[in-house]
């Protein structure tokens, strides 16, 4: 692509502006790192839900989920205030998210199983609302923040990097903020309140110092009137898409196994429980140094070569703990390992999708973030769902029971499988998908092409779509 083509999509921000997009994830994972690192512990060991329903529970809420974020996604498409489309969803939607955030750990602790099991159901798919009207307008945001490749991908670092202080924080800070408001589920109401003001102050700042300068050419029509089946239309024309949404499922399903099955692999295999946030920390730092390095590996060899490599040496080193079980030492350097071929793959896994939508757009003509965005957040909800489903299915299957202070046989193979083999299974699946995505060739062509179109205007979409496009404006006009 030309300088000159490049430089016409290019957006005067500065360091400040990558780092205040980054706070929004931050935000973001002190819930999200929380249901994938203790959510399902919390549960089984505190409130005392069996392994198998909070694996139930999880699978069907993540699938709601999934639902609701194609709602959200679509109606970010339709909103039009004077602080833009997405950024309102961040203003209005923090002080809910955080409410949500501490009813999760406010289950009625003396009442029946069944009580507790409505309770947590009710009580997560309300979060689970409010997520989606956070991250979707989150992740939106930067495809309306510039349209410059380049600095998309360093607004996603940037996002991606805060994530992982984020996880950092949760991973260190729960346990000590629970025990410091005196243990007992008290202590995890009282600790998820202190994180949530944190998190509201966070999206406000995101909400304050960002700006969507994004327009689109000049000739398209604005997808606020877009009717939906126009939208899903151009949805199911967009291969890469798809690819993207597979890859980010399965990787999640197998994220969603390694966050949940560490603290268990930590108390009966190293028999050190407290030893999950040092096991995090040798993960998330190399990651975080791995997400730098993507400034450099992204423009010379591409996202996908460098994360298709990442993904064969996270399998071996998933491999690796088979060789020391045990060993405190060991696991801590298999987590390093992990960590550093981790840290370009999160880099890389929300920038695909931005790419996806510009694709989109110079395919059908039709210009659709929100949905698209949203239905890249529906892949990994569902992900994440199977993920946490299958942590809790596993450990059932094992015989695992969360008041025994030494489990089974069965049970310490059920930790082993969901600690190493099934993740293994899925980063293969995302190996087989990355090879076959292959957006990054054809990129500049479409690059350049949309650079032609903001000057002299898009072209009119192809009649598949002007055809619906034109019935719709028929039945506006007869109203």
């Amino acid at each position: 692509m030309s300088s000159s083509i490049t430089s016409s999509f290019k957006e005067k921000l500065g360091f400040h502006d990558y780092v205040f997009y980054g706070f929004g994830d931050m935000a973001i994972n002190f819930t999200f790192g929380s249901l994938g690192m203790f959510v399902v512990y919390f549960y089984t060991d505190v409130v005392g839900i069996s392994a198998a329903a909070v694996g139930t529970l999880m699978l069907i809420s993540r699938s709601f989920d999934g639902i609701i974020d194609v709602c959200v996604g679509s109606l970010v498409d339709k909103t039009h205030t004077k602080w833009g489309k997405a950024r309102p969803w961040l203003l209005f939607g923090a002080i809910p998210f955080g409410i949500l955030t501490v009813t999760l750990f406010a289950v009625p602790h003396n009442a029946s199983d069944t009580t507790k099991i409505i309770y947590i159901f009710i009580s997560y798919n309300l979060l689970m609302i409010a997520f989606s009207s956070m991250a979707i307008p989150y992740g939106t945001l930067n495809s309306l923040v510039t349209q410059d490749q380049e600095q998309r991908e360093k607004l996603n670092l940037s996002r991606m990097f805060l994530a992982q202080i984020g996880i950092l924080i949760i991973t260190n800070a729960t346990m000590p903020l629970v025990n410091a408001f005196g243990g007992g589920q008290t202590g995890w109401v009282l600790a998820y309140t202190v994180l949530s003001i944190v998190a509201c102050a966070l999206f406000w700042t995101v909400f304050g110092t960002q700006k969507e300068r994004v327009q689109v050419a000049k000739g398209t029509k604005k997808n606020s009137r877009y009717p939906l089946k126009v939208e899903v239309k151009a949805w199911l024309k967009n291969k890469y898409w798809f690819m993207a949404f597979g890859f980010l499922a399965f990787f999640h399903v197998a994220y969603s196994l390694t966050q949940g099955s560490l603290v268990y692999y930590a108390k009966y295999y190293l028999h050190q429980p407290d030893a999950v946030g040092v096991l995090t920390l040798a993960y998330l730092l190399p990651a975080m140094v791995g997400i730098l390095a993507c400034t450099k590996l992204f423009p010379k060899f591409g996202k996908t070569k460098v994360v298709i490599v990442c993904l064969v040496v996270t399998i071996i080193a998933y491999i690796l703990p088979l060789f020391g079980k045990e060993s405190y030492s060991f696991i801590v350097f298999t987590q390093i390992v992990k960590g550093i071929v981790y840290g370009p793959i999160l880099g890389s896994i929300w920038a695909f999708f931005p790419d996806t939508i510009e694709y989109g757009y110079w395919k059908t003509k039709i210009r659709v973030e929100g949905l698209l965005y949203s239905g890249g957040s529906l892949g990994q909800k569902i992900g994440l769902g199977i993920g946490t489903a299958m942590v809790g299915w596993v450990l059932a299957a094992g015989g695992y029971d969360g008041e025994k202070a030494v489990q089974s046989a069965g049970a310490m193979n059920a930790i082993d499988m969901i600690y190493v083999w099934l993740p293994i299974i899925f980063f293969a699946v995302c190996i087989v998908l990355m090879a076959m995505y292959r957006i990054d060739k054809i990129f500049p062509k479409v690059m350049s092409d949309l650079a032609e179109w903001k000057v002299n205007g898009a072209p009119k979409p192809d009649p598949e779509f002007q055809k619906l496009l034109d019935e719709a404006d028929a039945k506006a006009d007869t109203k």
